[in-house]
């Protein structure tokens, strides 16, 4: 149990790191206090040969940048020009793979989360989606780049066991321009879970 090592996510396999993160708990510490969720649903991006990529074909931009680091920092993004969403970049410096966090369960922080989400109880809603769960945990593109060893980002492992019973796969939610890609089962998440963005 504990931080998880950078070397953790310093695989090219992505969709093995993605089901990996399923049960992980994904902290952040910043002013306003700590908050924590446990991970409950993901999307792998396979860098330069996945059209639903922003790095496919190789693609290197301002934005994408991030994307070619070595594994272990964040990448966040502006979708919309509104929701800012938390991607964790995997695979060794050069290969632009990365993992989209799409809901997680709250554990921590419940106060700061519903006040940054504007909200007066606790539902799913809270974060269930990317750009809701990003809101939530106070993560925006101001952090894109930063380190997931600390001390604002961080991953844990707490023993929550998951197996692969548990872990549901299908299409990716919103990339239909990425045509047959998006039909790839890259997302993933925990089937008796209420905390993901669209339950099945």
């Amino acid at each position: 149990m504990g931080l998880l090592p950078v070397e953790f996510y310093q695989s090219d396999a992505v969709v093995s790191l993605a089901q990996q993160l399923l049960g992980k708990v994904l902290v952040t510490d910043f002013p306003a206090g700590r908050t924590a969720v446990m991970i409950t649903e993901v999307e792998a991006y396979e860098g330069p040969i996945d059209k639903a990529s922003h790095a496919f074909g190789n693609r290197k931009t301002k934005r994408t940048a991030t994307m070619y680091h070595s594994g272990g920092c964040a990448y966040i993004y502006l979708c919309y020009g509104i929701h800012h969403l938390f991607n964790i970049v995997t695979a060794p410096a050069g290969v632009p793979h990365a993992i989209l966090l799409r809901g997680g369960e709250p554990l921590e922080g419940i106060d700061i989360m519903l006040q940054r989400r504007k909200m007066d109880r606790l539902a799913y809603r809270m974060t269930a989606g990317p750009g809701t769960v990003a809101q939530a945990l106070g993560l925006t593109t101001k952090l894109d780049g930063q380190s997931l060893q600390g001390p604002n980002i961080w991953v844990e492992d707490r023993g929550i066991q998951i197996t692969p019973e548990q872990i549901k796969a299908g299409p990716r939610i919103g990339v239909d321009y990425a045509e047959d890609h998006a039909q790839w089962p890259y997302r993933l998440w925990l089937k008796e879970s209420p905390w993901v963005s669209r339950p099945r």
